[in-house]
Order: structure tokens, then C-alpha cells, then sequence
């Protein structure tokens, strides 16, 4: 699935399932400490690399949060729906961040 229009919010409900890919891009070291800097979380897994290379994934990794936020990026392109006047984020049940994200993946 990739640039569908859907002309209705219940029109998505046909999607369900269906799978669909982003352009690629970086999650460097740089991205991971302009988050750091905006939320106050430096814990050092994140943002200190020496430290972390000896920590429990061999390297920084992204925050959690970091990786969550980039959804509005990875789906932009990816779908349309007409017909609204707006739309917001309502929210997501059981949340989890089963896999790392590695500074540079």
C-alpha cells in the first residue's frame, strides 16, 4: 500500500491489516540528542557513546519516545483522507518498543 486515498475516515476500516513502506531515513546522533535537549532525558544509553558501547546494546540507541514521534514522518505520503476539515492524534492502547532503534540506523 503506498499513496492511497481513502474518501472517508470509515473507509479505512477496508484497510485494516495492510502494510505499507516509508521513504528511509537516519536516526543519528545528532536527532537523538536535539530529543535529549528538548525533553530533558539525557540518560546516558542515549547520549553518551563511549558509555553506552559498553552498555546492554553496544551502543546508543534512540529514545523510545524519539522513535514514536517520527510516525507523522514515516506516514506522510502514504495515505489521504478527503473530507476532513482535520484530524488529531487520539492516542494508542499498550504501546511498546520491542526492538532498539541504534544511533545511525
Amino acid at each position: 500500500m503506498s499513496g492511497v486515498e481513502f474518501d472517508s475516515p470509515a473507509a479505512l476500516a477496508e484497510a485494516l491489516g495492510a502494510r505499507a513502506v516509508s521513504e528511509w531515513f537516519a536516526v543519528d546522533q545528532a536527532r537523538i540528542d536535539a530529543f535529549a535537549d528538548a525533553t530533558g532525558d539525557h540518560q546516558w544509553i542515549h547520549v553518551d557513546p563511549e558509555r553506552a558501547a559498553a552498555g546492554p546494546f553496544g551502543g546508543p540507541i534512540a529514545h523510545g519516545y524519539l522513535t514514536l514521534s517520527l510516525l507523522p514522518a514515516l506516514t506522510q505520503g502514504l495515505f489521504t483522507i478527503s473530507g476532513l476539515a482535520m484530524s488529531v492524534n487520539y492516542g494508542l492502547d499498550r504501546l511498546r518498543f520491542l526492538q532498539p532503534v541504534a544511533a545511525g540506523a
